[in-house]
């Protein structure tokens, strides 16, 4: 059977927990007579946040009550996919960059445009780069809540120690790869960064940086001067013994090495600012700058969004609370629960005060800068050919260019497959 034939199978026909009800109508049984909808999210950080917010839309919504369904990232999807087999998906939950054209072009979800017309959700509040991700086949099928952008995380103690000036808007690859070799010191083996082999906060941003790219018109990119440009900038950086290699990162990753003290830099998401001000070092003497140029200066944008199940019973309502979260009170509670940036424009400013100690401010300013996290239909098949083609270059072994090239070639395969 054909990858997106059984794909197609699995999604569109048992449970998260007690998810669609089995009314044809608008309502259920709920709690005095209100309809009560499921809604499936995987990050328990972000539990007392959405919380608040069920609550805010409640008490505008009476006739409807949510009930969130927490499943862990390790089983999110998995469980998803037997949920929709089984009919009993969640009615809205969260969607990722990865997944969305898969489940779009399977037909599993709503799509939103004549609801959106319709009410007038003020999507132009939310950055175009990552309104384009959820949109499929000109049709908009999720609507943002939150989003990510990457910068340089830097330990100003370690550069002090060093004598380095911190980094800040000025910098190029070129001071990075200089104040990695004076910050790395093998007598008490700390790396002067980590380059880790992590797609969404290292190569994808050097790439696009490099002004080459990754997925462009249903082709790898990754065979394009430029993008091995960007992957080499990491590689060059492991071969010269100024960041561990991957195989020293199997089983910690380069965030763990930066909030221990044993890397000076680190590329990280806006979203990690909160466990770096968890950590009394960090938030000591830490600090963040926006990403170094290379050829340009570039960023990858992503973000969660809120999708409807097409097999639920209760769209009338779930749209509802789709569009509640797509708004300013949604977006302003979730920004003063600090765990996420809300991507509606004009509510950070209480994500930004919530660590005054740090500089988030670069995250915002990332967004002029900021292309869209990459996928196609089945993303994580060519993605994780990407972990198994380029590991040996990040390990030190080189061959970058090579690699490189043979990644093109296997993604070009499984880029056809999509479209039979």
């Amino acid at each position: 059977m054909r990858r997106r034939t059984f794909l197609a199978a699995a999604l569109a026909t048992t449970p998260l927990a007690a998810g669609c009800s089995t009314d044809s109508g608008s309502t259920t049984a709920g709690s005095r007579g209100r309809t009560t909808l499921a809604y499936g999210i995987w990050d328990p950080a972000q539990v007392p946040g959405m919380q608040q917010i069920i609550k805010a839309f409640e008490r505008a919504n009476p006739d409807i009550s949510v009930e969130i369904q927490l499943t862990p990232w390790s089983s999110y999807w998995t469980t998803l996919r037997t949920a929709m087999r089984g009919g009993t998906a969640p009615d809205v939950f969260w969607m990722n960059a990865v997944n969305i054209q898969l489940y779009a072009s399977n037909g599993v979800l709503e799509p939103l445009s004549s609801h959106i017309r319709q009410d007038r959700t003020p999507v132009g509040r939310h950055p175009k780069a990552l309104r384009d991700i959820y949109a499929y086949d000109g049709r908009q099928y999720g609507l943002p809540k939150d989003f990510d952008t990457v910068g340089l995380w830097y330990n100003k103690a370690l550069f002090d120690k060093a004598g380095v000036p911190y980094p800040d808007e000025s910098w190029t690859w070129d001071d990075v790869r200089d104040a990695a070799h004076e910050l790395t010191d093998p007598r008490t083996r700390v790396y002067g960064i980590a380059a880790e082999m992590d797609r969404q906060t290292k190569f994808y941003p050097t790439i696009f940086g490099a002004g080459g790219q990754v997925l462009r018109e249903g082709r790898s990119g990754f065979a394009d001067e430029r993008a091995i440009e960007g992957l080499r900038f990491w590689t060059d950086l492991v071969d010269r013994g100024w960041s561990p290699p991957q195989s020293a990162m199997s089983e910690v990753r380069a965030r763990n090495l930066y909030l221990s003290e044993q890397v000076a830099m680190n590329y990280d998401l806006s979203a990690m600012a909160s466990f770096m001000y968890g950590t009394p070092a960090i938030k000591d003497h830490g600090g963040v700058a926006v990403l170094p140029k290379g050829r340009e200066r570039a960023t990858v944008i992503h973000g969660l969004a809120n999708v409807i199940s097409a097999k639920s019973r209760k769209k009338q309502a779930a749209w509802k609370f789709v569009d509640f979260m797509a708004r300013h009170e949604a977006a302003e509670i979730q920004a003063k629960g600090g765990v996420t940036i809300s991507s509606y424009a004009g509510t950070q400013d209480a994500w930004l005060k919530s660590m005054p100690e740090f500089d988030l401010q670069v995250f915002i300013d990332m967004l002029d800068d900021a292309a869209p996290y990459p996928s196609s239909r089945n993303t994580a098949v060519w993605e994780d050919l990407e972990y198994l083609l380029l590991g040996a270059p990040f390990s030190g072994k080189g061959g970058v260019e090579r690699a490189a090239r043979t990644l093109a070639e296997q993604m070009d395969r499984a880029l056809d497959e999509e479209e039979n």
